[in-house]
This record gives structure tokens, sequence and C-alpha cells, in this order.
């Protein structure tokens, strides 16, 4: 695509620092601000970028529902966002979205405070940096790609930086040869700058759209390195596997359709679209036909409880199994129509393993209960 030639004109190392104008970021106030989220220890994911490069409509339609035609008309960030994400105890993260013209070495205002860049990159951290595939990076763009890096590495080693070369949808993209040029010139170019400015940060390079799954698998694997037990999780998952014969499982927040956890097998694409529309299913027929409860003195469909469950045999042989697990979470797995045969097994398996997993993330509900 024409946006991959682009990329070779910006080759030249880039030694002088870029003037992206006032030393502190004076954007005017988020809609809603809270001042206290600061403090918070909780893990962080910086969505930084160039203006239009679809950070906020990620967010929107991960965490907003929003469908992603309706992104079109979103205005630009005008101001630091901060949300957080607390759907399950599994874990609680923010989401940061900054304006596209942050100076990201540079202090910042967030409602009355004034916060520096050893406040955004400590901690546990994530930064996620999105890349406009369709209008190619040099400029500005790789610039703030380049400056990010450094300031993050600096501050915290640890930090990794997920670069999402976005929007690969549309006439620019009519097959994967194109999609996997323009992210070839786009990792040689990152790559070359970085080692040019000797500096040292673990990058990952995704391919991702808010119109297909990409968005919410590779999404998934960024909160996925913030959860300090995923080891374990994992590991409890692949010992379901060898008992039940499950061939592959994730564990999915129902909510947003990220999967916080899988086993240790690859992870294939269609097998996650399957799972993550599995939930769209479940949720709408409950939204339907699941049980009625009063809230606040209105009637209010439960469309996802302790007792929500369903299979789905498909034409491979194969069955989608669903099962809750915890509040906001779901067990989907697939398993082999001829196992599934030994369903009460499979059951009592999962409760063991959704009685694990309480004991290691809600340890005073599991010692309540365990007293009962």
């Amino acid at each position: 695509p024409q946006s991959a030639k682009r990329h070779a004109t910006s080759a030249q190392k880039m030694t002088e620092a870029w003037d992206y104008g006032s030393s502190i970021n004076t954007f005017p106030e988020s809609v809603e601000v809270d001042p206290s989220i600061l403090s918070e220890a909780s893990p962080k994911v910086l969505l930084v970028g160039a203006r239009r490069s679809g950070k906020s409509s990620i967010y929107r339609v991960l965490f907003s529902k929003m469908s992603p035609h309706e992104t079109l008309f979103l205005e630009s960030t005008n101001a630091l966002e901060i949300s957080r994400i607390s759907n399950s105890k599994l874990i609680t993260f923010q989401i940061w979205d900054f304006p596209g013209g942050f100076d990201p070495r540079g202090e910042f205002q967030y409602g009355d405070a004034v916060v520096g860049p050893s406040t955004a990159y400590s901690g546990s951290t994530a930064v996620v940096m999105c890349v406009d595939a369709q209008v190619g990076l040099e400029g500005e763009a790789l610039r703030r790609i380049i400056d990010t890096a450094e300031a993050a590495s600096t501050i915290n080693p640890s930090v990794r930086l997920h670069v999402f070369i976005h929007k690969v949808d549309g006439e620019l993209f009519p097959s994967d040869d194109e999609k996997l040029e323009t992210k070839t010139q786009i990792v040689t170019l990152i790559n070359d700058h970085l080692e040019e400015n000797n500096i040292h940060i673990s990058v990952t390079y995704s391919l991702t759209s808010i119109y297909d799954n990409s968005i919410s698998e590779c999404f998934s694997k960024v909160v996925q390195e913030l959860i300090p037990s995923y080891g374990v999780l994992e590991k409890l998952l692949d010992t379901l596997n060898s008992t039940c014969n499950i061939e592959k499982s994730f564990i999915f927040d129902v909510m947003s359709k990220l999967y916080y956890a899988t086993d240790s097998n690859p992870v294939d694409l269609q097998t996650h679209e399957l799972c993550s529309d599995m939930i769209d299913v479940v949720i709408d027929i409950s939204g339907i036909y699941g049980a009625v409860t009063e809230v606040g003195g209105r009637p209010k469909v439960q469309a996802y409880d302790a007792a929500s469950a369903s299979a789905i045999k498909l034409s491979n042989e194969l069955v989608l199994y669903l099962r809750e697990v915890s509040t906001s979470l779901a067990l989907v797995c697939l398993v082999r129509a001829r196992n599934f045969k030994k369903r009460g097994l499979i059951d009592y398996n999962i409760d063991t393993f959704k009685t694990a997993l309480a004991e290691i993330f809600e340890p005073e509900a599991s010692e309540a209960q365990a007293e009962r």
C-alpha cells in the first residue's frame, strides 16, 4: 500500500529533541476526573499515539460496548481520561487514554493535579502505542514512539511497549500480503531507531482492527502480562484440560470479552472468535429468558449469574462449553463430542477448578464458605 512506501522516508537517525510545545500538557479537564485514582497501586495500560490513530475507539469498543461504526463520530480526545476496569476479582487495572498531542517526556495535568512521567510509567505498566497503518509512520508520530520508549524504559526498565499497527482494514489492505508488508516496514523502522538511539525496551508488534476480533485478541495479551498469578492460572487450565480431555480453554471477562487466561497450547484465532461469539449468544438469550430480580424496586433480568452455563455442538463434532466460574468471569472450552458425554465428570472438575480460583483470588470469601 501507499502508506508502506512512505515509511522509508523517515529512516534518518533522530538525534534532536522533538518540540511538542508546552513543557506541561495543559489539556482541558476530562468529563470525569477522579484524582484519587492516581494514588492507586493497580496496574496501568497507557494508550498513546498520534491524533486520530484509534486510541479512544479501541477503548470504546472493548469497554463501552460501542459499535465499531459509531466510533467514526467520536471527537478527538482533548484531555487525559483515566478509567478503572474492575469487572472481576482476577485483576483491577487502569486505562489511561492520552490525547494525541501529549508529550511523553513532560508533565501533564489531570484535574487539579500535575503529574510527571515517573507516575505514568512506574509500577506494573504496559504502554500501547497506536499507529495508524493507513496514514503511515513518519515525523512526529515516529518521534513520539521513540521518546515514549526512552522515557518509559529509563523510569521503569521492566515496562513493555505494545505497538498496535491499527486500522488494517478497508481498501488499502485487501489481502494479508499488504498487511504483512506494512508490518514489516513499521517493525524495521522502529527497531532501527531504537537501536540507533541506544534504547533497550521489550517491544511487541500486532496488526489490529476494531472491525474483527484482532483487537480483542491483542489487548487480552496486554492485560495478561499485568496479572501476577498468570502462570498459576495457566497451570490450572492445563490440569483441567488433561483431566477432562479438553482441547482448548479460556477464562473470559464477559463484560469486555477479553480473555484473561488460557492454557499453554497456542491460540487459534478462529477458536478464540468462536468462544467470544458464544458469550454474546449466552448473554443475549439470558437477557430474554433469564431469571427476573428486583433492582431498586424495578424488575431486571439477570443475564449472567452463578448458574449460567451453555453447550453448543458444532458441525465438526466439537462442543463449545461455557460455565460461570466467578463474578463476570466465564470458563469457555472446546471439547470433542465423544468426550463431552462425560459431562458430569467435566462439571465436577470445573467445580473443583472454580474452588481453586476462589482460593487464589478471593481467599476471604473461600474461608467464609469453608466455615459454613
